[in-house]
């Protein structure tokens, strides 16, 4: 709904509400807003066609008049009809009720309303983890591009686990992390989420039970959910996720395994350090739990190097490792891997063949051009500097305007700041008041329910002069809204 495009013609001869009428009927006759359907509210429809309130009013009395649309207290206004269904002599399938039976989750209101408010060019995006449009390799991507176009490539699907060569690449990259991982081991996927989604549905069982850091990325989406599977927190400290209770709820709850970001965790920051990986290691391999280890920021650290994955110490098999480069290199070419145990690589990449035939061809000749001719190790170079930059341009910022008002940890690497605020400060009613002032954030809620009080800040993505307008407009919010 907030996608609609089409704006009525002001210089047309016929009247705005007529045009607004004619384009919503079309809508519902066409079939796109199928019987059911809730139409956006008269603000909304009035802010998107940029007419006032009353010609929106006309508009939908003329639709309601004609039986199509129906408006009731409390719920809002529906389709209840189209012309075709008025005359057919059986009803038309219930598409809303298809809609909600699905066995995929719908992401929490919240985070449509983030997902939709991204679309808006003119919105302080304080919250998004991706890499600023500015700091992408465009101009090094048109080389590799180049090198790609001297060459003979395929346009074909690759095999199972993907392309030889980059699997031949990624072992070599791996190394330098200190994991071995022959080709074999090693699956091409269309990013870390659907590294997550093959997990899910090739090797766990309905009603099967995830253990993860609180707060965790896994509750902002749906993957193990939607699978039927239940999902169980573990408390975070500033080492990382905490492992005395690990055992006793492995038994309790009979956990299939355990998800965690050691490094520059999302949201909150964190570097798990390498004390606390080897505790967390021996108790996995004690208890028998499988850890699925993302290590998507991992290239992304800034004075000093991470302790090394914890696939690196694991002699077991016990670590599904994956790894990316939609946080580093580009978001839009959905490549990334997984390593983990042969048969394991070899079961989820049948699924991955099943669903999708293979990632793009095409992507995975960029990504192995990338690594293999040096420019990628040249460009994190480059990357980690700006972000450190940022880090620290948002950080002076935080201390001059939020230092009476909330607390943070500097992170080591990564994109984002775990902002604590002040007890009595809601971030829930925060990121209405501030989305209505154009700044878009991400409340704790996202990644704990039950968290009413941090924010995830990220300096990756908003311009340096965003992030200084929008937490200068943040900070003044808060105290004129939210503190007496």
């Amino acid at each position: 709904m907030s996608e609609i495009e089409w704006k009525p013609r002001k210089a047309s001869s016929i009247p705005l509400h007529q045009q607004i009428s004619d384009y919503l009927k079309n809508k519902i006759i066409n079939g796109e807003w199928t019987i059911g359907t809730k139409i956006p509210p008269q603000r909304h429809l009035a802010k998107l066609f940029q007419v006032n309130r009353s010609t929106i009013v006309f508009a939908l009395e003329e639709l309601a008049a004609d039986g199509l649309i129906e408006s009731r207290v409390g719920s809002g206004t529906k389709v209840i009809n189209n012309s075709w269904s008025l005359l057919a002599s059986t009803p038309p399938p219930d598409w809303i009720n298809y809609v909600k039976s699905g066995m995929h989750q719908p992401n929490m209101t919240i985070i449509q309303k983030i997902n939709q408010a991204e679309t808006d060019p003119q919105i302080i995006r304080l919250g998004t983890g991706e890499l600023s449009p500015d700091l992408l390799p465009n101009n090094k991507m048109k080389q590799i591009l180049q090198l790609i176009n001297e060459q003979s490539i395929s346009l074909g699907y690759m095999e199972p686990k993907g392309s030889l060569s980059l699997r031949k690449t990624l072992s070599g990259y791996l190394k330098s992390k200190g994991i071995e991982a022959s080709t074999e081991s090693i699956l091409i996927v269309s990013g870390g989420l659907q590294a997550l989604q093959l997990i899910s549905i090739g090797l766990l069982k309905r009603g099967s039970t995830i253990l993860h850091e609180t707060p965790s990325y896994l509750n902002s989406v749906h993957v193990f959910q939607s699978a039927g599977m239940n999902l169980l927190s573990v408390p975070l400290d500033d080492k990382g996720i905490t492992v005395e209770s690990i055992g006793r709820i492995k038994r309790q709850h009979n956990a299939a395994l355990l998800y965690t970001i050691p490094t520059f965790h999302n949201p909150t920051g964190t570097l798990m350090s390498e004390e606390r990986r080897m505790k967390l290691l021996k108790v996995c391999q004690k208890e028998s739990i499988p850890i699925i280890e993302d290590d998507v920021y991992g290239d992304l650290w800034f004075e000093n190097t991470p302790p090394k994955p914890l696939k690196s110490t694991d002699s077991q098999g016990n670590v599904l490792y994956i790894g990316s480069v939609s946080k580093t290199l580009s978001p839009g070419l959905r490549i990334g891997w997984i390593v983990g145990p042969q048969p394991v690589i070899e079961r989820l990449a049948d699924i991955k063949m099943q669903t999708d035939y293979g990632s793009s061809s095409l992507s995975q000749y960029v990504v192995e051009k990338w690594i293999s001719s040096g420019l990628y190790e040249e460009y994190l170079q480059d990357i980690r500097k700006d972000l450190q930059f940022r880090r620290d341009f948002t950080i002076q910022i935080l201390k001059k305007y939020f230092s009476d008002i909330a607390t943070w940890e500097v992170p080591k690497g990564g994109f984002y700041i775990w902002l604590s605020l002040q007890s009595g400060i809601s971030t829930r009613k925060l990121f209405d008041s501030a989305l209505r002032e154009g700044i878009l954030l991400n409340p704790g809620s996202v990644y704990d329910k039950a968290d009413d009080h941090h924010l995830r800040l990220s300096y990756s993505y908003a311009s340096m002069d965003q992030l200084e307008e929008g937490l200068i407009r943040l900070a003044q919010l808060i105290k004129d809204c939210f503190i007496n």
